[in-house]
């Protein structure tokens, strides 16, 4: 079920939040498994048998938590090998299969796997739960119902945030639900909604056609709008999914984790993944690059340590060579910029840091985006090759979609962030003021999505 259709918003929602707080909030267990009931159903929605895969997974993580108590190396092993198992046949098998086959001239049959939504969203907040009970950063969960409330909770359930367990343990049994609290989350939620309904999806369509074109029918001009369109569109696809996420997860007691934090303000390519899928850089770190040692090794050692950690961000994303040469891009951009590129870049002027920086991404969203290894070839060489005149769509996306883009603009930047530090001053008519402007999104977003076809957010299929 998607946050962006109808049936989500006019049906399971109100349904939801009517059951939910007609339960008294004393009987906090009551209200849990109303939560974790509406968890299930909504994943079931789209893919039935796949509840079943996640349930699975769930029990595994409930099983190895105990194990990991007396046996932690055990206990994460376990979890590993079967969350990790379960995602590899899912996601890799087919590109293993065909690899296979194209480097060893082998025959075997590739099997037409169908991928279970949000299945690396589940496996790794699994596996959060079981080496945090391993490290004794949180305790081991005795009821089964909590763990699954806690993987299956459906406002990150599909596309994150991800959620660690050590952040909301105490809320499954101990939240408080208030008005305040909830106010701030539908406008959260409002808010997000607008970001992808109003922004994302006209960047979406810019970037769809620019990227479907040829390589003799693209030209530098036109290569640069798409490149803009699509780091815009996963931008406030991907932010948008989350704000959506936090603000439901507010509603209902739970504060999950800021998951950006305006990355195109970005200075640096380091900086930047402070500020981008938060939740993702932080899991790597403490679960993946520490682990391997770190900084606090050999330098050749800890050089491996950032490409390992980075090859592996990439084929999370997906089963495709692009997503690998994407994070060896970032990877290896990091790495030099750690050896002594950082050093210089703080020297520069504000602007060319960003611009540096900004750049950098948008090739890197180039790399993400494109279907095929030939295509990210031609398409950044034609980018740096201009050509007399404009495209001529270049032209009609600028008289399109000029407003969403100046949108777009304006949005990345933390222009609402500066105007609260100015809330005080204003007597609290700035919170007035976004409650009208939420409404308002809100009212616009509803409109285009009645008029509009299906909408699924980016990144469902990682």
């Amino acid at each position: 079920m998607l946050f962006s259709s109808c049936i989500f918003l006019f049906l399971f929602l109100p349904a939801i939040f009517a059951v939910y707080f007609l339960v008294p909030a004393k009987f906090r267990e009551t209200r849990n498994n109303v939560l974790l009931l509406a968890s299930l159903g909504f994943y079931a929605w789209g893919e039935p048998v796949f509840v079943f895969v996640m349930l699975l997974s769930i029990f595994i993580n409930y099983i190895c938590g105990f194990i990991a108590v007396k046996h932690k190396r055990i206990g994460v092993v376990l979890a590993s090998v079967a969350g990790l198992g379960m995602l590899i046949y899912y996601k890799y098998m087919m590109l293993l299969v065909s690899s296979a086959n194209s480097v060893f001239g082998l025959n075997l049959p590739v099997p037409e796997i169908v991928l279970p939504i949000g299945i690396s969203f589940f496996t790794f907040q699994g596996l959060s739960y079981v080496i945090d009970v391993a490290r004794g950063d949180a305790p081991v969960q005795k009821n089964p119902l909590h763990v699954a409330l806690y993987v299956a909770l459906f406002p990150q359930l599909i596309a994150g945030p991800i959620v660690r367990y050590q952040t909301v343990a105490d809320e499954i049994c101990n939240r408080h639900e208030n008005i305040t609290e909830a106010a701030e989350g539908a406008r959260r939620f409002m808010l997000g909604l607008a970001k992808k309904m109003l922004i994302s999806n006209a960047m979406g369509q810019m970037a769809d056609k620019v990227f479907a074109l040829t390589s003799s029918e693209l030209t530098w001009d036109i290569a640069w709008v798409g490149a803009f369109a699509y780091t815009m569109q996963i931008y406030f696809d991907f932010s948008g999914y989350s704000d959506m996420a936090i603000g439901l997860g507010k509603i209902f007691g739970f504060h999950f984790l800021e998951n950006f934090n305006y990355p195109y303000i970005s200075r640096s390519i380091t900086e930047f993944w402070r500020r981008w899928h938060i939740s993702l850089s932080t899991w790597f770190r403490d679960y993946v690059y520490i682990p391997l040692g770190g900084n606090r090794c050999s330098k050749p050692r800890w050089l491996f340590n950032i490409l390992a950690v980075w090859m592996l961000t990439g084929i999370w994303h997906g089963a495709a060579w692009n997503f690998l040469l994407w994070g060896l891009y970032f990877g290896i951009i990091l790495m030099i910029e750690k050896l002594f590129l950082g050093k210089i870049i703080e020297r520069l002027p504000s602007f060319i840091q960003w611009l540096y920086a900004f750049v950098l991404v948008m090739i890197g969203w180039v790399i993400f985006r494109s279907e095929s290894l030939s295509q990210i070839v031609w398409y950044i060489k034609v980018m740096f090759t201009p050509s007399a005149g404009l495209h001529r769509l270049t032209y009609y996306f600028l008289n399109q979609y000029g407003v969403e883009m100046i949108a777009a603009c304006i949005c990345s930047v933390p222009v609402v962030k500066w105007f609260r530090k100015k809330e005080e001053q204003y007597c609290g008519l700035l919170t007035i003021g976004e409650n009208i402007w939420a409404m308002s999104v809100f009212a616009l977003s509803v409109i285009w999505l009645i008029s509009s076809s299906f909408n699924p957010f980016i990144y469902f299929r990682f």
